[in-house]
């Protein structure tokens, strides 16, 4: 049996998806209630029980996002603490992670990218908290692979290889390679980039 609130619980995430995908394809603005609300099986002022407007719906999805990326960074990081690990370990950990997630979710990077600014205040404050610690993480596991780096130039050095990877919404309009062979090239730009810094 089913606990108490757990279909409702169901229904935001296929919400959150539906939408997500909604969004990256034809815009924020582009997308009524009444659609997003079709795309998950409910009718459009049912999101209401959920969402209290489409702006709410839209900060939910952009801080799932970088809520799953945290979460996901942190598990990385705690799983490469072994003293007896290689420090780059977690560094090329963190680049495959990314790239997957680049890979497998284009539309959530692409609804990242082009509609932060219709976000809420309070969630677009939120979505930069979450990101900026998910940098974070990347910033110690690049200082770690390569003592003496200043936190700084790795803060940089980060901030490009997700623009790199990031920018995989955009190949995959036109794949030249399959799935695998990409992820493969990305993650040796990726490390090639990051080990740049030096």
């Amino acid at each position: 049996m089913a606990e108490p609130g757990g279909a409702l619980a169901s229904r935001r995430d296929v919400l959150l998806e539906r939408a997500g995908h909604l969004f990256a394809a034809r815009g924020f603005r582009g997308v009524s209630v009444h659609e997003i609300g079709a795309a998950a099986g409910i009718t459009g002022p049912g999101i209401y029980r959920h969402f209290p407007s489409k702006e709410a719906l839209l900060g939910a999805v952009l801080v799932s996002i970088s809520e799953r990326l945290l979460a996901g960074g942190r598990l990385l990081v705690d799983q490469h603490r072994d003293a007896a690990a290689e420090p780059a370990a977690a560094l090329e950990a963190l680049v495959e992670f990314h790239t997957d997630f680049a890979l497998d979710h284009p539309e959530l990077i692409t609804v990242q990218d082009r509609e932060f600014a219709h976000l809420p205040a309070e969630d677009r404050h939120r979505v930069r908290r979450l990101q900026r610690a998910y940098v974070e993480i990347w910033v110690d596991a690049l200082c770690a692979a390569t003592p003496g780096l200043a936190d700084d130039v790795a803060r940089t050095a980060v901030h490009a290889t997700f623009g790199l990877l990031n920018s995989t919404p955009h190949s995959a309009a036109r794949p030249a390679l399959g799935r695998a062979e990409t992820a493969t090239v990305l993650r040796r730009v990726a490390l090639g980039a990051l080990r740049a810094a030096v």
